[in-house]
Formats: C-alpha cells, structure tokens, sequence
C-alpha cells in the first residue's frame, strides 16, 4: 500500500465538530476515499464518554450543565473524559485492510508516531500495551479504536495540556472524599507536554513534527487536503445524531443497584468487574437463576461495536453457572471474531458471576 495518505488539519472547530468530523468521513468513506488523518481540536470545553457507557452512572450531569459543558457520546470505546483545547486529537480513519488485523498491533502502530513524537520533543514515552502511552510511569492521553461504516478508526491526541481538577469534578462519584482522591491520583499518575517540558510548545511545530513521525512509520506519503463536500453533508448529519439525547442516554436498560428483590424468583442486581482493558458494568434481572433481562456498559473496547448488544442477547435465559457461562461467551467470542483488548471472556464470566443472589 503505497498510495499517499490525506492529512486534513481543521485546527479549532466546535465540541461537537470535534468528534462528528471523524464519524463523518467514516460513514463517507467509498472504496476510492484516500486514507485519512485527521488533526483538531475544540474551541471550547466538554465531556465525551465512551460508547459502551451508560451516562448518568459516569458523569455528573448536573454539574455539567450548571457550568455549560456539552456531553457527547463518541462510537469508539474507553472513558469518560474532559477534553478542551490542550489537546489536538489526532484521529486516523483507514480502509479496511489497511492497517494491522489485531488492535493490539494496530494500536502499537498507531501510538508510534506519537511516542516519537514525545521523545523527539525530549519527553521519554513508551508504549505501554495494550494501548496507553507512559512517561515514567505516568500516562500521557489516551487511544480508543473502533470500525465506524466501512472504515477503521483510531484515535487519540497529543497532550499538551490538561485541566486535571475539572476531569475529577465532571465524573459521577460517591462521595467528595473520593473526588478529591481522583484529583489526586490524576494528578500523580498523568502528565502532559507542559508538565513534562516546564513550558507548552508550539501546537504548529508539534504538529509537523507528528506528521513527519507519521510518514515514516507508515512509509507512506502525506499530502494535506480538505473534506469533500459529501464528507461534509454527513458530518452534519452525524452531528444531528451526536446532540440528540436519544443516542446520548441510548445505553440506559436497568438503572437499579446492588440487589432488589422483585418477588421470590426475581430480582434486579448490578455487579462491576475491572478486567485489564476497562471496567465491565452488569446490570440484570434474574428470575429463577436465570437472565431475564441484561445490559451491558463499560470503559472497554470491543470490536465489531454491536458485539455488546450481540452478547446482551446471547446470555438471556442462561444460568448464572460458571461453566455454562464460560462455554457461551467463548462460542460467542469464536463466532464473531470479537477483539477486546484486555477483556477475555473469563472478565465477562466474572462479571456475571458476580451477579449472582
């Protein structure tokens, strides 16, 4: 694959067009659309949250609109998270085919330009598997990858900044104490360029910078470009669904916690698991042992997207028994080829597991 590789820099645009513009020249992409890497960033604050997340259970909503931040919810898995102008996201939308099979080649592939990036700079990034970028230990942004219309998606930033104080105040937590250990936890286990480098560097130089690190680990030519006028008319129409709430709260199912008892045979019950590649929230109705009823939500990444709902209706009406579990989420795992980085079907087992009265 030797054709040139479009590079489409908006710089500043809307919250919203900061994550519809990526959607859209996926939904655009033919057979003929170049591959693409897309830079920009947004003019004002917001919220984004993963798509897997079930929003009230993530982010403190009131506060958000108290203090007119905008939440979105993007196609891609991983978390919820504050975003502002201290990033430039650097957003890859590729034929399929393009890049590596597995995510966790893609995803090395991916961060390389970016760890370049860092190290070029004087900042000493690693790759820490299966997708996160380490500076002495300490994460510098994050990636998320996910198949939108015919297209493969990646995406992440470069940090140059970061407003840790409203990242922990945005989240939905029990209490102000726990707050307070977010803040600093994320103040202690992330970084940025400022951070690192005592100053924030040149966006503009930053960016060639990338775009150079970009050609060579793709070997591949960059040339700049804008989006068609096609490519455009769907972002619009990708907006319109970005801002409704009905593709904002879509992942509500049952909002109970812990254990209800509806009658003798039914109950709603709620369990967390945190496997290696993102927290896993089971949420269901169990009559007589089995499930009745279940949604699925989490900061995972799970490829093809609609494999949750798929899972959601593959495990109605099974047991919560361990080996029956196991059995139907590796068959499950098999038939539809599903990659979750970090996420095997023992998390999956152990989640609903945990579900059990």
């Amino acid at each position: 694959m030797n054709d040139p590789i479009r590079v489409i820099d908006l710089g500043l645009v809307s919250p919203l067009r900061s994550q519809s513009i990526y959607h859209g020249l996926a939904y655009a992409l033919t057979p003929d659309t170049p591959d693409t890497i897309l830079l920009v960033g947004p003019t004002d604050p917001y919220v984004c949250i993963g798509y897997h997340q079930e929003l009230v259970k993530e982010v403190d909503v009131d506060f958000c609109r108290e203090h007119n931040l905008p939440i979105y919810r993007r196609e891609v898995g991983g978390g919820a998270v504050y975003l502002d102008k201290g990033q430039v996201f650097t957003q890859w939308i590729f034929q399929r085919g393009h890049l590596p099979a597995t995510l966790e080649d893609r995803f090395a592939l991916y961060i390389k330009p970016l760890v370049d990036t860092y190290q070029a700079l004087g900042i000493d990034a690693t790759l820490r598997p299966i997708n996160d970028i380490h500076v002495r230990g300490k994460k510098i942004g994050g990636t998320g990858a996910a198949q939108i219309g015919n297209a493969d998606v990646v995406v992440g930033s470069l940090m140059f900044d970061f407003n840790f104080e409203l990242m922990a105040r945005v989240l939905k937590v029990p209490s102000e104490k726990m707050r307070d250990k977010i803040y600093q936890s994320l103040q202690e286990y992330m970084t940025t360029m400022t951070k690192e480098l005592g100053y924030t560097p040149d966006y503009e130089e930053v960016k060639q910078l990338y775009l150079e690190q970009c050609a060579r680990a793709l070997s591949r030519e960059l040339i700049f470009g804008e989006p068609t006028p096609e490519e455009m008319a769907i972002t619009e129409e990708v907006e319109a669904r970005l801002a409704s709430d009905e593709w904002l709260y879509q992942k509500g199912g049952l909002r109970q916690t812990a254990a209800v008892k509806i009658h003798a045979d039914v109950y709603l019950v709620e369990s967390a698991h945190k496997a290696p590649g993102g927290l896993i929230r089971a949420t269901a109705r169990l009559r007589e042992g089995r499930i009745d009823d279940l949604t699925l939500s989490g900061d995972f990444t799970m490829i093809p997207a609609f494999a949750v709902g798929a899972l959601e209706q593959a495990l109605r009406g099974m047991p919560i028994e361990e080996d029956a579990l196991r059995r139907k989420v590796q068959e499950f795992y098999r038939a539809l080829n599903v990659q979750s980085p970090g996420v095997t079907a023992e998390d999956w087992v152990q989640a609903l597991m945990n579900l059990k009265v």
